[in-house]
């Protein structure tokens, strides 16, 4: 029987994330931005990017990987567009970087592109499209990083879960956000599986054979969404990114290149000025209308609400706000780890 969820208020949770990442040598600014987006996964419903992922952070910062005091600098700046080279960086904190350089040089030019190399992993990169989406922008995320999916027709991985997300600004109604892997379901999604002792959906994943499997200690790799496009998507997103900053991921990975299956990550954020297309007031009532009547829609049977993209988070951000964010035993019990090898006292639970 799975041991029940323990309960912690987002302050706490938040302060004792970020003291994990500072007694790991990371300074405590740096410390607060990483606590605070992993966080707010958690606050949104999306446990897989939340802080289950904190001790696999750590290790990285042990065995040299995450650079916890990294050197982000522009290598390529352009009217429109920059290369930010992350030197090992959490990805969230290359990802901040890179939301204020793709909001600057859009506010000037109407669009504003920031690719990121060598970070590590970025997590939920829906906030910093939020963000932009914040300045009355539309924002655009992606990411890639070593193959961890089955390429369609494979039985090894040979291609990213990269993700993708876009913001939108509303008026009354709350901002639009799609965020989404193209795998069916993320790796975040299957280690969730094991800590709450669930079983995988059909179709999430394949064992080491490349047979299906919904056993979440079996399952080594997740299949692509909705076969070759998924794929296909995944495989163009490193082409947008990695090969356009001369750090390519899949092709060494495939080859056997001897740092080929070093954990590394690039991506690139996408702001564009509303303002210099039209007004955005006008632009983001429209976007109200539009999911206004998607909302009307007639429903099928057994569904009680049409959603749009980001509705659900926002009513979980709400609840867990109040209520608190539950992690299960399994999580709560590797970060117990953690926090013991790192002498951080443990916050209280209920």
């Amino acid at each position: 029987m799975n041991n029940p969820d323990r309960i912690i208020a987002e302050r706490t949770l938040t302060d004792f994330a970020r003291d994990l990442f500072a007694a790991a040598g990371v300074p405590p600014e740096d410390a607060a931005l990483i606590a605070r987006v992993l966080v707010w996964s958690n606050l949104r419903g999306v446990d897989s990017h939340g802080v289950m992922r904190i001790p696999g952070y750590l290790e990285r910062v042990r065995k040299g990987i995450n650079n916890p005091t990294p050197d982000i600098r522009t290598i390529t700046d352009l009217p429109a567009a920059a290369v930010l080279e992350g030197d090992g960086a959490f990805g969230q904190l290359a990802l901040a970087r890179a939301a204020e350089i793709a909001i600057a040089k859009a506010a000037d030019a109407g669009i504003g592109l920031c690719l990121i190399r060598h970070a590590t992993h970025m997590g939920a990169i829906g906030y910093f499209t939020l963000e932009i989406a914040a300045e009355g922008m539309a924002g655009i995320a992606i990411n890639t990083s070593r193959p961890n999916m089955a390429y369609p027709g494979a039985r090894t991985a040979g291609i990213a879960t990269s993700p993708i997300a876009i913001s939108v600004p509303g008026s009354t109604h709350a901002p639009l956000m799609l965020d989404m892997a193209t795998a069916t379901q993320s790796m975040g999604k299957i280690q969730l599986a094991r800590d709450t002792g669930t079983a995988l959906g059909e179709g999430w994943a394949v064992d080491a054979d490349g047979n299906p499997t919904t056993d979440p200690n079996k399952a080594a790799i997740p299949t692509a969404l909705g076969g070759h496009k998924g794929g296909g998507l995944a495989l163009m997103f490193e082409c947008l990114t990695s090969l356009m900053v001369a750090n390519p991921l899949i092709a060494p990975f495939l080859e056997g290149a001897p740092d080929g299956r070093e954990h590394m990550q690039n991506g690139l954020l996408i702001a564009v000025d509303i303002s210099k297309f039209g007004d955005v007031g006008d632009y983001a009532r429209e976007v109200d209308r539009l999911a206004e009547a998607i909302k009307t829609l007639p429903r099928v049977n057994g569904t009680d609400e049409i959603l749009v993209p980001g509705e659900r988070g926002d009513r979980v951000l709400e609840r867990r706000k109040a209520d608190g964010i539950p992690l299960p035993d399994g999580t709560w019990k590797r970060l117990e780890e953690v926090a013991s090898k790192l002498g951080v006292s443990l916050p209280e639970t209920r």
